[in-house]
Formats: structure tokens, sequence, C-alpha cells
């Protein structure tokens, strides 16, 4: 699939990938989950030139890879293929922040979220510092 896709992502079409898969992965997409990845999309300077209109259209190619038996793998291609390794943290961050939207983290979530780290190749010391801010955003 990677490499055949004669529109390519960008690099925000990757970050919301990410987003939208870590929502999807528990096969439950909650308000809160929805509400973070509108409220990144809007606010973050990463986004800034994005046109939100791509998000449904994103979306729908992350629900279409997941129907499929090796969708993941194929996501992940797509995001090693377009997303620049200066925004890989961006990513696990985003993808935490929107794992800790609702308040629980599923064991679907958590496998993820390790997938992500291991494919983005985050280093396990600042994976933890992500996951300590993100936890520390959604306190109640």
């Amino acid at each position: 699939m990677a490499g055949t896709s004669p529109h390519p992502m960008s690099p925000q079409d990757c970050l919301v990938a990410l987003m939208v898969a870590i929502s999807a992965s528990d096969e439950d997409i909650r308000t809160a989950e929805l509400v973070k990845i509108q409220s990144a999309v809007n606010m973050l300077p990463v986004f800034a030139s994005y046109d939100i209109d791509r998000v449904n259209r994103i979306s729908q190619i992350v629900f279409d890879l997941f129907e499929q038996e090796d969708g993941l793998d194929a996501l992940f291609g797509l995001i090693r293929e377009d997303l620049p390794e200066r925004l890989f943290e961006t990513a696990y961050a985003l993808a935490c922040d929107v794992a800790a939207a609702d308040g629980s983290l599923t064991e679907s979530e958590l496998r993820l979220l390790e997938e992500i780290r291991y494919e983005l190749n985050i280093d396990r010391l600042h994976a933890a510092a992500i996951e300590r801010g993100a936890r520390a955003r959604h306190m109640v």
C-alpha cells in the first residue's frame, strides 16, 4: 500500500491518523477523544495551515486500514513514509493525549502506544516523560 497513493499524506495527516488510530484502537471512539483530536488540530502550531476538512478523510483511511488484516502495518508504513523524524515525539505525545482524554487506558490503547513507541523509535526515557505529561494534563 505504501508508495502507491497518488496523494501522499502530509506530516499533519500522519499526526491525525495516529490520533484517530489510538482512539479507534479499543473499538469505542469516545467524545472526549474526538474533542481532544479537534482541539489539537485547532490549537497546535504544527496544524496552523492544516485543512480541518481533511480530518474526516484521514479518519476514513484509518478505519479502512483497521478493517484489513495487516492494516496496522500498512498504517505504520504510511507514517514512516510521510512523517518527518522531527515530529516523532510530537506524534507520540498527541497519541498519549488522545488515549488519556477519556480518563482511562484500555489494554488495546496501551498495546498501540507501545507499538507507536517502537515504530517511531521513541527513547524509553522520553516516552516516560511524555506519558507522565499526558497523565498530569488529564488528571481529575
